[in-house]
């Protein structure tokens, strides 16, 4: 494990390490697109994180953790200070884990189990010893984490280059009268393209938000707001009807 600084550049090429850590209090930062030769496992202690991929994006909220395959093009954004940790695991532990990003659910167990891996020294013997026996229950905790609904394709359909993610995406008739098609058509590129029609997009989209502006500390009445919902009681309820738990639950 390293300590790194803001500045500090690491490379997981410069370590013949099967698995390597690292950890950094990161304020504002933005990694651009890049990719690993390892699997990479990230998850803060604080904070939300954005994480961009070719077709689609993602909030790393605290007490999740992203799993992110070799090779996969990825683009991490901070925009507050968080308690980072990365994992990077050798494509014969990556195989273990699967080909797909995914945002899991922590246990107490797979908490302790990726602060203690995190930490490890890079010359770490992972063949013998003590952190030898941590590896297989490590890999078991990750196979069986569950994986939570926190990505959100977006369609590369040149008629919907112009929507903003920042904001709430417009209602279905509204997008139809910008881009020139028929609500059928808009309809049928998101299912093409994302794997859902535009009202479930859009209602992925406001939980997905939702999380991100619970990361950085709003109030209800704030994120109500920004989501284009009535009142706090109708967020609570729609978070529920996405997550299973309250946004209090799920944020202990």
């Amino acid at each position: 494990m390293a300590w790194l600084a803001q500045t500090d550049e690491f490379q997981t090429h410069w370590y013949q390490a099967p698995i390597l850590g690292i950890a950094a209090q990161m304020g504002l930062h933005d990694s651009g697109l890049h990719t690993h030769e390892m699997g990479q496992l990230l998850f803060t202690q604080q904070g939300c994180m954005r994480i961009s991929l070719d077709n689609k994006i993602s909030l790393l909220p605290p007490g999740r953790v992203a799993w992110i395959p070799p090779f996969v093009r990825h683009r991490a954004q901070m925009r507050a200070s968080v308690g980072y940790r990365s994992v990077y695991l050798s494509p014969q532990y990556a195989q273990k884990i699967g080909q797909d990003v995914v945002i899991m659910n922590v246990s107490p167990l797979l908490r302790e189990l990726l602060e203690c891996v995190a930490i490890a020294p890079f010359d770490s013997n992972w063949q013998q010893g003590r952190l030898a026996n941590l590896v297989p229950v490590f890999i078991d905790e990750l196979q069986n984490a569950a994986v939570e609904p926190t990505l959100l394709a977006i369609p590369q359909d040149r008629r919907f280059k112009h929507l903003d993610i920042e904001k709430l995406p417009p209602a279905l008739n509204q997008l139809a009268l910008t881009v020139g098609a028929s609500e059928k058509t808009i309809s049928r590129i998101f299912l093409k393209e994302t794997g859902m029609n535009y009202q479930v997009w859009r209602q992925q989209w406001r939980f997905i938000k939702g999380i991100e502006l619970l990361a950085q500390g709003r109030p209800y009445h704030f994120i109500t707001q920004e989501l284009g919902l009535s009142s706090d009681s109708a967020f609570i309820s729609f978070f529920r009807k996405m997550s299973g738990v309250t946004p209090r639950e799920y944020q202990q």
